[in-house]
């Protein structure tokens, strides 16, 4: 797997690291890329992508007559 070089504030690798629990600076901002990629991909499926003409699969309930 190819690896990418980032430079970070000293500040926010800090709190990237106690957000994560992590020790390592490096460990902290991979912790933190893979939550952000798993959530997207959770709510992209949860709601469906405008090209693809779904949508969120929630309808309103309609009034019930009486």
């Amino acid at each position: 797997m190819a690896q990418v070089t980032v430079t970070l504030d000293a500040n926010l690798a800090i709190d990237v690291m106690m957000l994560a629990g992590t020790r390592s600076p490096q460990d902290a901002v991979e912790l933190v890329l893979r939550d952000y990629l798993a959530r997207g991909r959770r709510t992209g499926s949860r709601t469906g992508d405008a090209v693809d003409g779904r949508g969120s699969g929630h309808e309103r309930p309609t009034a019930q007559e009486g």
